[in-house]
């Protein structure tokens, strides 16, 4: 009784850990019950993005549960270990105890670097991200500054947690407040929402998205709506931010634009996404071994979307993106060291995002382009949850007609 039970705990805080590196709910509970089926037993799995319970198989001692929450997430740098984690343990090479110690290791673990380095790091990612959505040098300058300040925002956040869920708004102030007094004392005549993205982006919510669809997809309506609706209201937090400041300093709704301007040239956005890969890489701080890796991604990504944007148009040029970085990121996490492919497309829909036209679209709703915005946004969000889809579809369908030869 005692074994069944040390493994009925092991496996719901595994699935937790599991859940809070934003496994899909499916993913979890199917690793659950591939391991418990391992032990010779079987269990009982609920999966939900905040809790994981099992079940265990009911004997003369009585049926052992054990339930786990989600704490807070996991970042980017611990879902390595935790993927190599899952990996033996579906293999049988881990014991209970031995999870248990692997998991408080991983918990624990610390950021790789100290925090001025993510803080830099952040900058970095904003001005990339800056070159490929809206390559002017006033832009650059803007998001690389404005960067440096979110970033610092993010890190203070992360160590005092009760900062967490006022950050998004605060900081969607404090951008578009300094881009709006910015453009008023260098008599600019608008201020694009193009260029209050980039420092935005770490709060906006491409993965939330992204696994809501996979698990809708799947059948796990609870787990995908509320992970949809949470995402939509991330959005609505930065751009009711946007809102604020530009109304507290008195900005026409006509002056937010989102029309792409590019004066540096067309190399800018190609660059871009390689300066986008330097600053994850500090930011997020993942092995120094995934930097090729990463830079396949978010250029298989960027290549899709351009290309995809040259043969149907901006909107739906996202489906291509999406369906590129899926089939990629499935691709590299087949790699033991990798970490889980949700996690890694993380990255690359920062340059796809149904977050970032997202909220050029739900910003837009507040301004003179209301009426046809909605529509845009909705059509470019459906295209980019087709893509995952499809993505996911043509994966299956490779690796079983592999496996029949």
């Amino acid at each position: 009784m005692q074994e069944t039970t040390d493994r009925t705990q092991f496996l719901a805080r595994l699935g937790a850990a599991m859940a809070g590196a934003s496994y899909p709910v499916t993913f979890v509970r199917q690793t659950l019950e591939r391991v418990s089926a391992g032990y010779g037993q079987h269990n009982e799995v609920v999966a939900l993005p905040n809790n994981v319970q099992v079940v265990g198989p009911t004997s003369r001692e009585g049926t052992p549960v054990a339930s786990a929450s989600v704490g807070s997430a996991l970042r980017f740098d611990q879902t390595f270990p935790l993927a190599q984690l899952v990996t033996r343990t579906v293999e049988g090479r881990v014991s209970p105890a031995e999870g248990q110690r692997d998991l408080n290791r991983i918990i624990a673990r610390r950021r790789p670097y100290p925090a001025w380095v993510t803080v830099l790091g952040y900058g970095v990612f904003s001005a990339g991200l800056a070159l490929v959505m809206e390559p002017t040098v006033l832009n650059l300058v803007a998001a690389t500054v404005l960067g440096f300040m979110v970033g610092v925002m993010w890190t203070v956040s992360e160590r005092v947690p009760v900062l967490a869920p006022v950050t998004p708004v605060l900081a969607a102030v404090l951008v578009a407040g300094l881009c709006i007094v910015g453009a008023q004392y260098l008599s600019l005549d608008h201020v694009g929402l193009r260029a209050l993205i980039p420092p935005l982006a770490v709060f906006l919510p491409g993965l939330a998205i992204t696994v809501s669809v996979i698990e809708l997809a799947a059948g796990d309506v609870i787990s995908g709506a509320s992970r949809l609706v949470a995402g939509f209201m991330q959005l609505a937090q930065l751009a009711f931010g946007i809102f604020i400041a530009s109304h507290m300093l008195g900005l026409d709704d006509a002056q937010l634009t989102s029309q792409a301007v590019n004066k540096l040239g067309p190399w800018a956005p190609w660059l871009g996404v390689g300066v986008f890969v330097v600053g994850i890489m500090l930011f997020l701080a993942p092995p120094l071994a995934f930097l090729p890796w990463l830079a396949v991604l978010a250029y298989t990504a960027y290549v899709a979307q351009y290309l995809g944007d040259l043969l149907l148009g901006g909107y739906t040029s996202g489906f291509f993106g999406a369906l590129a970085l899926t089939v990629a990121a499935l691709m590299i996490a087949r790699r033991r060291d990798s970490p889980p492919a949700v996690a890694m497309v993380v990255p690359g829909f920062w340059l796809l995002v149904p977050g970032s036209l997202g909220l050029i679209g739900v910003a837009e709703l507040f301004g003179a382009d209301g009426d046809s915005a909605l529509p845009a946004t909705l059509i470019s969000m459906i295209a980019i949850a087709f893509g995952v889809q499809a993505g996911l579809v043509a994966w299956q369908l490779v690796r079983r007609r592999r496996q029949r030869h």
